[in-house]
């Protein structure tokens, strides 16, 4: 004789909050279906549920049964909530029964979960062998093939789904064990987890930020499942404090969201605050009162994170509540903050060489005993190539991600709560995991590296990505570290796939640029940020936020980091950079369109870049010298000056570019000052050898054309 369902557990449903009209009505239908009360389905208990379970899930509550009926759609609430719930359910055989049209979120593996629809009377895999299949396919994926994960399927049911002869035939027409919103199974709920409030006090309280995704981080490395608790948080306050690019916002929220997932499925307690979350007060110190008010932990936990404001906030919250902080390095580094300021100690100039080359010893990294591989350190004499008038040919593709569900879900949200930040999402493909990451750098390295050396400066208008990695925004993320990369790029040099030039100098970002700029932030901050070397006081172009200029390579730039939130170095240091600093923009309004617009702008590596490197506000801390150049470097280096109305060789008149009118002028604006630099009198002999009418032509024309942008 056929065993019947038995009794039901409730799942916490609370349809008339928990659900809209449509949501509501599917419910309805779904009930009428008369789910649990067959014949033919063997298991003696189930779970009943709707999208609200993802608070239920939250405040401690899972299933215990091999059966769940679901009360709406699950993709209401993405990402799908019951992913959790499978895993921790007792047995890890959860067959799910639910509506046409509804499915659940499955990215990583777990064990056998089937979901019968009783729209369409198909079952679908979720998870397990169909990892791929959640984005494209769930909503209609045949049962053809039975996961591995189980020795036999299905085990709950002696008779799998697929060889019911009519799908659900035997359930009767209404369910008589649910009344109007099982209002009658109450009584059953089980809590088979205290909520976090209801448990004794949280020990630590584990703080993890928008750029410390990293399973390996300090924070997370004596983590304890039974007694401390992940805390992340989605604010807006972060995305508007400056106007953040809608690229750059969707790469953290989306990652953050990724990220959270994967600690859950390894059985972290997390509690993860959404940026549409109603009670969301949109601060980062505003969550973190909530959550120590709610929690009640002992300690805090941070792994150092990358931006001096926010350490400072994370601190005087801790201090209001009396709470000790417990601040651990971040390892993702080779270097320390500390191992920078010994290094600094009693020099009278900083250089990135010297850094690089101390680490290169210390580490191992391209060294040949106690040479460096190849007989020189540096192969930057090796990295100034052009493409020439010929063009750079056939280029490889870009490694892009097609947005998942969870980050069109953020692209929506961006959308929708930022919608006058600048840029646009319509090409939105950057990598938002660890396994995207892994992939961009694999492809970097077999496609791109072997060329990187020779054309990393090289521009061709229209071409956005050409060969270089792409991977720094996974880097600054953490989704990848520093010491993979290397190694990856490293193994091509010694396989022979790769040459030295291209692999020195890309290690040089990595290990020289990237551990030397943390270096000069941390040890510098907060007074770094207001440097204003040169004085220069002139507002930002508005053009920077729309690309309309008839200047051809600042309007190439610009585009394409509006559109991507992406461009390479040299775009950044020798034409917006450029640009800005002959035009003589406050180096601090530079800094905040750097950090705003690029997908890769953390502040501890974006702001010495900008106000050292290229505005050169910093007094050569981050730089020997300023980086000026006239419009020929760009005619150089790029085709942009082929297409413009502008050239370059002319410094006055109608056709003057406005880069080459603008360097001479900042040379004789800065002479005295520039003087003290040797590495400026080459070019300070070669404005001197300008008549003074000469000199005030160009004073007159460069006051015309920064009256022109500025005003």
């Amino acid at each position: 004789m056929t065993k019947r369902l038995v009794s039901l557990k409730f799942f916490q449903p609370n349809i008339s909050s928990n659900t809209n009209s449509q949501t509501a009505h599917k419910t309805s239908s779904l009930l009428n279906h008369g789910l649990v009360a067959s014949s033919s389905l063997k298991p003696a208990a189930a779970s009943v549920f709707d999208p609200g379970c993802v608070k239920d899930r939250q405040k401690g509550y899972r299933p215990s049964t091999s059966v769940l009926i679901q009360l709406g759609d699950s993709d209401d609430c993405p990402p799908g909530p019951c992913k959790a719930m499978v895993e921790k359910s007792a047995t890890l055989k959860l067959q799910i029964i639910t509506n046409s049209g509804a499915y659940h979120q499955f990215d990583s593996d777990t064990s056998v979960n089937i979901r019968y629809d009783v729209g369409t009377g198909q079952g679908v895999h979720c998870g397990g062998f169909e990892r791929q299949a959640h984005v494209l396919g769930l909503r209609g994926l045949p049962t053809t093939k039975t996961s591995t994960h189980l020795p036999t399927p299905y085990s709950l049911l002696p008779t799998p789904y697929s060889l019911l002869p009519t799908p659900y035939s035997l359930l009767t027409a209404h369910c008589s064990l649910l009344t109007a919103h099982c209002s009658l199974l109450t009584a059953h709920c089980s809590l088979l987890h205290t909520p976090y409030s209801m448990k004794k006090s949280i020990h630590r309280m584990v703080i993890v930020l928008g750029d410390q995704l990293d399973m390996a981080a300090g924070a997370l490395s004596d983590f304890d499942a039974d007694t401390d608790l992940v805390w992340m948080a989605e604010v807006a306050h972060e995305s508007t404090q400056i106007k953040s690019s809608k690229q750059r916002t969707v790469v953290f929220l989306s990652a953050m969201r990724h990220f959270a997932e994967h600690l859950k499925t390894h059985g972290y307690p997390l509690v993860y605050t959404p940026l549409d979350d109603p009670s969301n007060s949109h601060t980062l110190d505003g969550e973190l009162t909530k959550a120590i008010q709610q929690f009640k932990p002992q300690q805090l936990v941070l792994t150092a994170p990358g931006e001096w404001r926010v350490l400072q906030l994370i601190r005087e919250v801790a201090q209001h509540h009396q709470l000790p902080l417990e601040l651990l390095d971040d390892t993702h580094f080779f270097s320390t903050v500390r191992d920078f300021t010994e290094h600094a100690q009693g020099r009278k100039q900083l250089r990135q060489e010297y850094f690089y080359r101390e680490l290169r010893h210390k580490t191992g990294i391209l060294m040949d005993g106690k040479k460096p591989v190849g007989g020189q350190w540096n192969f930057d004499a090796n990295n100034r190539g052009s493409f020439g008038k010929q063009g750079p040919g056939v280029i490889p593709e870009p490694t892009r991600f097609k947005p998942d569900a969870i980050t069109q879900h953020v692209i929506e949200l961006v959308n929708e709560k930022f919608p006058d930040h600048p840029g646009s999402l319509a090409s939105f493909g950057w990598p938002v995991t660890r396994q995207e990451a892994l992939h961009a750098l694999s492809e970097f390295i077999q496609h791109r590296l072997p060329f990187f050396g020779l054309y990393q400066d090289a521009m061709w208008e229209g071409h956005v990505w050409l060969y270089h990695s792409h991977l720094s925004s996974a880097l600054n993320l953490k989704l990848l570290n520093p010491r993979e990369v290397i190694k990856a790029a490293t193994d091509a040099l010694d396989e022979g796939n790769a040459p030295i030039e291209a692999v020195e100098g890309f290690v040089r970002q990595i290990l020289g640029w990237r551990e030397y700029v943390r270096g000069i932030y941390w040890s510098s901050m907060p007074e770094y940020v207001n440097r204003n070397e040169m004085n220069a006081t002139a507002s930002l172009p508005s053009f920077y936020w729309t690309a309309q200029t008839d200047m051809a390579c600042l309007r190439d730039a610009i585009t394409q980091t509006l559109t991507h939130g992406y461009a390479h170095h040299i775009q950044r240091l020798m034409v917006t950079g450029l640009y800005a600093l002959l035009l003589g923009v406050n180096p601090k309004a530079v800094h905040e369109w750097y950090l705003a617009v690029y997908v890769d702008a953390v502040e501890w590596v974006e702001l010495p870049n900008t106000l050292g490197m290229s505005q050169y506000a910093d007094g050569g801390m981050m730089a020997s010298k300023p980086y000026v150049a006239s419009g020929k470097y760009i005619d150089r280096m790029s085709n942009h000056c082929k297409g413009c109305r502008f050239e370059p060789s002319k410094s006055t008149g109608d056709q003057a570019c406005p880069f080459t009118t603008l360097y001479w002028d900042y040379l004789s604006r800065h002479a005295d000052q520039l003087a003290k630099n040797p590495r400026m009198l080459m070019q300070l002999k070669n404005v001197n050898r300008l008549s003074a009418d000469e000199k005030s032509s160009i004073a007159l024309q460069a006051k015309k054309h920064r009256d022109g942008v500025t005003s």
